[in-house]
């Protein structure tokens, strides 16, 4: 490689690993217990236990579920009806009506086999406040663009950083580290090991997080684009009254062998459109159960109006959203990640280490003396 190729290489890994790193650090700093966030939470936040009914119950129908929730909370309009998936509960989201903002919706969970009406969760404490820190800074939309740039710029470094390996390592061999020399040189080839040895994943979690900061401009582009198309297919006007919800439900997984419901967007949220129910459809693997198959049935007639995969960008992002804390491959790939995650901690602290303390240059007035 040309010498004024390497330098050009170098200024683009030093600054923009200067431009990003602090940023990083925090991100990683904040990331870290968010892996564990679902073990956290448990130990935290455990759900109110659930009353002892004979086996085989059979479980009450939604369309009685929703009316109690509303029953509730008179003048408010369904959002959103979402499944757990390791407890017969149902959720339902409500608000004043279906474009209100998130501060104004309320969230109900009730047992599918009784009907009751669950105390609420504790609020999300601790792992709430770091995942509000390390998606948008408390910033909104904003900080959340500027991560997702610091994020390219992250990427940016790590490439650059690949480039450069080989010809800043060419005369050592590969992971030897020169703890006999001074604490500089020390320091230069553990940042040079460990940040090679974490590359790839760290490129993943740049990208990942890259794309989950626009996730809102991903579902208004899917919403504009997949969903206008087939709601302009025709059909009559919303009547003031819906169809039954367990038909919706139904009709859906009929259509979709295999496959069970996560949720349910009613006409007019976020993730439906004005007329139709959304039902989002999961498999029942580990990677299956990330790519959601929406069908939308007409909440007037119950006709099924479509049943088709989400486009590429949309699942990008659903694969996206879990891969990039490790949430696939149980505890140990979250163990996993957390050691990357601290590994590229030292990465980034050393790489900061070793620009504070580099050598002065000399003045262009002792340089010419």
């Amino acid at each position: 490689m040309r010498t004024s190729t390497i330098r050009a290489w170098t200024a683009v890994h030093k600054y923009t690993s200067l431009a990003c790193t602090a940023f990083l650090l925090m991100l990683c700093l904040t990331g870290l217990p968010l892996i564990f966030h679902d073990e956290i939470d448990a130990l935290t936040t455990a759900p109110h236990p659930l009353a002892a009914v004979p086996a085989g119950t059979p479980p009450l129908p939604l369309d009685r579920l929703l009316a109690r929730a509303l029953a509730a909370r008179p003048g408010e309009v369904a959002l959103y009806l979402s499944f757990d998936t390791d407890r017969p509960v149902v959720n339902v989201t409500s608000a004043p009506a279906a474009d209100a903002a998130a501060a104004a919706m309320h969230f109900q969970s009730l047992d599918r086999r009784t009907g009751a009406v669950l105390p609420p969760r504790a609020a999300g404490g601790v792992t709430q406040f770091l995942l509000r820190l390390h998606t948008d800074m408390f910033l909104g939309l904003p900080g959340m663009l500027f991560l997702g740039g610091m994020g390219l710029l992250f990427v940016a470094a790590i490439v650059s950083g690949v480039v450069l390996y080989v010809p800043f390592t060419a005369r050592l061999p590969f992971g030897r580290v020169r703890f006999g020399r001074r604490p500089r040189v020390r320091w230069t080839d553990l940042h040079n090991l460990l940040g090679i040895a974490t590359a790839m994943w760290a490129a993943v979690v740049g990208l990942t997080g890259t794309i989950n900061t626009l996730s809102g401009q991903m579902t208004d582009l899917w919403k504009a684009d997949q969903l206008a198309a087939i709601t302009a297919m025709g059909g009559k006007p919303l009547p003031r009254a819906f169809s039954s919800v367990d038909a919706a439900v139904d009709r859906a997984m009929a259509a979709a062998p295999g496959m069970r419901p996560q949720f349910v967007a009613f006409p007019g949220a976020a993730f439906s459109s004005d007329r139709h129910y959304a039902i989002f459809l999961q498999g029942r693997t580990p990677l299956t159960q990330r790519l959601l198959v929406p069908a939308l049935v007409d909440a007037g007639s119950g006709r099924l109006d479509a049943l088709r995969p989400m486009p590429w960008y949309m699942q990008a992002l659903l694969l996206s959203q879990p891969l990039h804390f490790g949430d696939y491959g149980g505890l140990a790939m979250k163990i996993l990640w957390a050691l990357l995650d601290l590994l590229t901690i030292v990465v980034l602290a050393s790489g900061l280490w070793l620009w504070a303390t580099r050598p002065a240059r000399p003045r262009a007035a002792a340089v010419a003396a």
